[in-house]
């Protein structure tokens, strides 16, 4: 008698700056068998923006509660039919990753004001995006009492606070909406909020916090007790400081289950109620487990922005990194030091390029046709170099008050010669977050790319292959953020239910790269030194307070580097 063997499942929800994703994955061997997006339906593409401040983000926090039922409902519809042995009472974990610092304003029981008769038409009620930009003298301002009063605030985070980040949006909102800001019992992260709406513990006072989301954006760190101070707070405004008390005192890493499945949105979805859904934690994150991420590989998660993700063992001496987003323990992998970098813009820089500036028309001037056209010229050959900062920089500066720039133009430029040296300038970018890494003791062995991008454009990857003289591997899943959530699920669950009972044997039976990577071209990688000086000149000249130099070489090498490729 043939016995057959009943498969486990998870899902993974993956909330993006656009729009959300489920994956519903195979325990067992990883195979993505139902998926479904959702694209959110207020503002443009999903975004609340406002024409007269660049700076603002939001996002409707109604969107994301749909997003659940719309995505997991097609899900579970899509695996049904791929998979004959898949049945909805065999998903035994969810997790969920989103944005951040993506904080919304909630009353008493956890519900968002946005979401209230009052407050839906106030883009200050919804959710703050992370690329919501508002805050930057907020940031500025905490940067600065913190390096007078706690510099080990500071020492955490890469030693400047950013405007993406938790207590800065808070505190633009406190000084431009008090009403807002006085009808707010709390403030949760996107992450943290999603996990409550699941498990029905969104009431702030039982609502279990994500390490991943506190350590990174919040400076919470046990070493000093959690999160920053009350008199600390209350010096930027006495309101923040009372703010202090309605927050939290302990987080939880991802391996920890958040609550089980309610019975009312168990019933929405068709699963079994009680399921446990793991801790949120960031996309980047989570994408970096669904990448299998372990100490030495680098995981680059590419997309409208980047973020770069390396685990050290917590046991270890670790020490600070100037410029990057947090060292913090536990918040990628239990048991290790997650370091977070990464850039502001990447994706939405070549976006900006097609949609906005539109070159050569919709057909000639689309992302294909510059790519395709791109792809014949040789490094230099453009003589182009640009800096990677449209939307600030987020490593290894922190200053979301610094802007693009493109030299070397003549009346001879095209379209595809500015749309590549965008691209390189995202991969000189990278470089730099690379040397900042290695050069305070954190070797990168390996690279792995996820997110669309690394996925659909192999010139790119043979881009930051050739410029930063390193292998590029690219993940084997496609939605690698949404797997990294199923994986955090299937640990949750744990190995009685048919799980993991760590991250390591998830990650060995479920993650994966693809059989084909992208190596460095010594010659290209030769001519990309070159320009990788004169970029570094540029993003001192610009970046750096201190720098003190000429630039009057840049234009003129350019041109001999020009030349030469041309010959």
């Amino acid at each position: 008698m043939k016995v057959v063997m009943n498969m486990q499942y998870t899902i993974g929800l993956d909330y993006g700056t656009n729009s959300c994703r489920c994956v519903i994955v195979n325990v067992a061997n990883g195979e993505e068998v139902g998926t479904a997006i959702y694209e959110y339906e207020t503002g443009v593409h999903g975004i609340i923006l406002d024409k007269r401040d660049h700076n603002v983000a939001r996002q409707n926090p109604a969107d994301y509660v749909r997003g659940i039922e719309v995505t997991v409902k097609k899900a579970v519809a899509v695996a049904k039919i791929a998979d004959k042995k898949f049945k909805a009472e065999s998903v035994i974990g969810i997790g969920v990753d989103t944005t951040g610092s993506t904080p919304l304003p909630v009353d008493k029981n956890g519900t968002p004001l946005g979401m209230l008769k009052a407050f839906k038409k106030n883009p200050n009620a919804m959710a703050w995006l992370w690329k919501d930009h508002t805050s930057y003298a907020e940031a500025a301002e905490i940067t600065a009492l913190a390096r007078r009063e706690h510099p080990e605030y500071l020492a955490k985070c890469g030693g400047v606070y950013s405007s993406e980040w938790f207590f800065s949006k808070i505190l633009h909102c406190l000084r431009v909406d008090s009403k807002v800001f006085d009808a707010a019992y709390s403030w949760v992260e996107c992450c943290d909020f999603l996990t409550g709406i699941l498990t029905g513990t969104s009431n702030p006072a039982i609502l279990k916090r994500s390490r991943c989301a506190a350590g990174h954006k919040a400076m919470f760190n046990k070493q000093w007790g959690g999160l920053p101070a009350k008199d600390f707070l209350g010096r930027l405004n006495p309101k923040l400081g009372e703010l202090h008390e309605r927050l939290y005192d302990d987080t939880c890493t991802i391996e920890t289950a958040a609550g089980g499945l309610t019975e009312e949105w168990a019933k929405k979805l068709g699963l079994k109620a009680g399921i446990p859904v793991a801790v949120g934690a960031f996309d980047a994150h989570l994408g970096a487990v669904g990448s299998g991420i372990a100490p030495g590989i680098l995981v680059k998660i590419i997309g409208t922005s980047t973020c770069d993700c390396l685990v050290s063992d917590s046991k270890t001496n670790l020490a600070d990194i100037p410029g990057i987003c947090g060292i913090v323990d536990g918040s990628i992998l239990p048991n290790y030091y997650g370091l977070e970098a990464g850039q502001s813009a990447v994706g939405d820089i070549f976006n900006w390029f097609v949609n906005y500036i539109e070159p050569a028309g919709k057909k000639n001037g689309s992302h294909t046709a510059l790519t395709e056209k791109a792809a014949k010229l040789k490094p230099g050959q453009s003589g182009l170099i640009a800096l990677d900062w449209n939307n600030g920089n987020r490593t290894i500066l922190v200053d979301q008050r610094l802007t693009g720039m493109l030299v070397g133009q003549t009346l001879h430029t095209r379209p595809e010669e500015i749309y590549r040296a965008l691209i390189e300038a995202t991969a000189f970018g990278a470089l730099t977050i690379i040397n900042r890494f290695e050069e305070c003791g954190v070797k990168v062995t390996e690279v792995v790319n996820c997110g669309g991008i690394a996925e659909k454009n192999p010139m790119l990857m043979q881009i930051y292959a050739d410029v930063t003289g390193r292998e590029m591997k690219v993940s084997r899943s496609t939605q690698t953020c949404a797997l990294g959530s199923a994986i955090a699920g299937a640990v949750a669950a744990g190995k009685v239910a048919g799980g993991y009972e760590s991250f390591a044997a998830a990650q060995a039976k479920m993650c994966g790269v693809k059989k084909k990577t992208f190596k460095p071209i010594a010659a290209n990688h030769q001519v990309y030194q070159q320009l990788y000086k004169l970029y570094l000149q540029l993003h001192d000249a610009f970046g750096v307070s201190s720098w003190n130099g000429n630039l009057i070489n840049v234009m003129k090498e350019l041109l001999m580097i020009k030349d030469k490729a041309n010959e």
